[in-house]
Parts: structure tokens; sequence; C-alpha cells
């Protein structure tokens, strides 16, 4: 039987609805067949802890009154085989008789990768996984960049967020910044937060703007969770951070530093921060072994809204993936702040090479993604 393609485009449109919604685990969507052809069950993976998406369009399929025996399987990647905080996906499939499992592609995390194909297999199960440079397969990929970053690289997908004029200025020389850009971009800044697993900004925005960083400007079922890049452990206890915000129950915050004070811990640890204490050259956080510990803190999409101070850090030692760019249709002239206190070069061979991913209006102002050229090879590879 020929593949079918709308079973699996619907499979993905299923998987977008999780994008924020199941970190931090992946985007997964999943359509079921009944043995005649008609779809009897649909799905998306929901909360951490909640159901996988096999597991909710199998229950779907119950709740129609239909048989999942002799069915296919249509998901978007590969179902997983251990147990974690929810039982194993296959099982589920298993013991509900389906014949046959279309996977868009397959599942980075060592615990899985190829694991959870085999167990199909084993049961006498069909499976039939898509070529790698299959337009699902490769929406599949990018739809869960920050996962399979974490999975291969062993760090998170760091996407740098920021709003400025078209001259290039993020805030004007007495510091003042809001808001450069409309309320529309404003509320497309909050969508990408609430993606991201984690928002990171430093200490000279925690003391100067004394900001939440949470998603106000939409519904979200979970909030990101904060991070504090803050050497010296100068974080107030009582900074608007530490406000839990709507859905606040789920939001962690950690605090790198690289001086570490016992007195000052213990105070942010009682207002619920985790204290890491990482330090780098010049008495600063060691921006690159911090990511690489986010990591094992489960964070797939890091999104970074910071000063030009720390982007410019994270810029020069190479660690941002993409940037989020809002330009607004206005000059703000000299003597403001830019996007990255970053150089000067000496040539054009030290250059940041990038490549545009989407160029959009968003209300009066433009919204540019732009990716470090070759940072997502893990994706085909």
């Amino acid at each position: 039987m020929p593949l079918d393609q709308g079973s699996l485009s619907e499979a993905l449109r299923l998987a977008q609805q999780s994008l924020t919604l199941s970190n931090p685990n992946p985007r997964v969507g999943c359509v079921i067949l009944s043995a005649d052809g008609r779809e009897i069950g649909r799905g998306h993976t929901q909360q951490a802890g909640s159901p996988h998406a096999e597991v909710v369009a199998l229950r779907d399929a119950a709740q129609r009154g239909d048989s999942t025996r002799g069915a296919t399987a249509h998901v978007t990647l590969e179902p997983c085989s251990h147990h974690g905080r929810t039982p194993p996906c296959c099982d589920a499939l298993i013991a509900a008789g389906v014949t046959k499992v279309v996977v868009a592609t397959g599942d980075p995390n060592p615990k899985v990768a190829g694991r959870g194909l085999e167990c199909l297999r084993a049961a006498g199960i069909e499976v039939e996984l898509l070529p790698a440079d299959h337009p699902v397969a490769l929406a599949t990929r990018e739809l869960n960049i920050g996962f399979f970053s974490r999975m291969i690289r062993g760090t998170p997908w760091v996407r740098m967020k920021a709003a400025m004029s078209l001259d290039g200025v993020t805030a004007l020389g007495n510091g003042v910044s809001q808001w450069i850009t409309g309320e529309a971009a404003r509320a497309d800044g909050h969508a990408w937060r609430a993606r991201a697993c984690a928002v990171l900004t430093g200490i000279g925005t925690v003391l100067e703007d004394d900001p939440m960083l949470d998603v106000r400007q939409l519904p979200a079922p979970r909030q990101p969770h904060l991070v504090v890049v803050d050497s010296k452990l100068e974080t107030p206890p009582a900074a608007r951070l530490f406000q839990a915000p709507a859905q606040g129950h789920t939001r962690k915050i950690f605090i790198y530093c690289a001086v570490p004070d016992a007195s000052r811990q213990a105070a942010l640890e009682q207002g619920g921060a985790t204290v890491i204490t990482l330090p780098g050259p010049g008495g600063k956080v060691d921006l690159a072994a911090m990511l690489r510990d986010l990591a094992t803190r489960e964070v797939n999409e890091l999104h970074l809204e910071a000063g030009h101070k720390l982007n410019g850090s994270f810029i020069r030692e190479g660690l941002v993936d993409e940037f989020l760019l809002y330009l607004a249709p206005q000059l703000l002239g000299a003597g403001g702040s830019g996007l990255a206190n970053w150089g000067p070069l000496q040539s054009l061979d030290q250059r940041l090479p990038l490549r545009f991913t989407g160029v959009e209006p968003v209300g009066d102002d433009l919204r540019i993604l732009a990716r470090v050229q070759g940072r997502d090879h893990f994706l085909h590879a």
C-alpha cells in the first residue's frame, strides 16, 4: 500500500500543537487509520508526564468505538521504547494490535535511537521509516530542533532575540528601550518565549530592568524556566523574577555564578533559585559549560534576551545558533547600544556568516530569523 501523504501531513500538523506544551519532550503527532483506510484516531504529545501522541491517538480511537486491530499508525517521531515519565509507546501500539507503523524520523535520544523500531519489528509489526530528505521528516526534525540539539550535541539550541531600530539601535544612550517595536512584535516575541524550555538573561538586565521574563501576552500552558548569568551573585532576592507568574509552578530559576558567596546563595535559594557555580576566565561564568549543564537539566531551546555585553560574549564564544530580530521602521541615531558588544574585526574573514530562514512583517515591524551557517548540521547527519 502506498504511503498516505495526507495522514503524514496531518500528523505533522498535530505535532505543531505540542509546540508550547510538551517541553522537554519532543513535539510529536500521530494519526491512526483503520484496516480499511478510515481515520479512527489522532493525537499529539501532551505535557511532560502526560500521554505521548501515540497513546492519545489510541485513546481517541477507543472513545470513538473503533478497533485498532490491523490499523496503521502514522507518527512523526520514532515511538519510545523505554520507561521514562510514561510507559513505552511501543508497548501501547503492540497491545493495540496495529499491524503497521509509519515513522517520519528516528528518535535521537540514546535511550531510543532505533530501539523503538526494533521493538515494533520484533513484535511482527511492519515498520516504514521515511527517507531522511522526505519533507515531513525534515519538518519534524526542524520542529524539534532543540530536542535534537540536546540529544546529539549535548547543548540546547540557542536563539538570541533582540528588538532594534533600522539602524541597529537596541537602546538609547540613557538606557531607554521601551518600546522600540510595536505591540504585535512584542506579542510575537512572547510566542517565541513560550516555545522555549528556558529564557536566559544577564545580571545587567536584572538590575536595570527588573524583568519577570515570563509569557504574558498569550495563553501559555507552561512557563519557560529562567536562567540568569550572574558572575558575582548580585541578583536581589526581592527581584521580580522570583514572583511566580501564571502557571509559575512549572518554572524553575537557575542562577549561574563564577564567584561563590554562601550567604547570597542561601538567600537566593530561599527564594526558590538553584545556584550553580561555573567559573571561567576573567572571573566570568563559563558559558559553554553552562550550556552543557542546562542540557542535563532538559533544556532544549534556550531563548536569550540580554544586553549587548552578554550578547557579545555569546557571539564571541561561538555559542549562538540563531538570531530572532525585530526591526522597527525608525532610526534612533548614534550613541545608543547595539545588538552585541563584539569586535572590532580586523578583516571580513572574521565575520559571522548567517543564513536568512525567515523574513516576515509583524504589525508595523519586520521579523528576521537568521541562522548561523552550519549550526544545524546535526539535523541532516
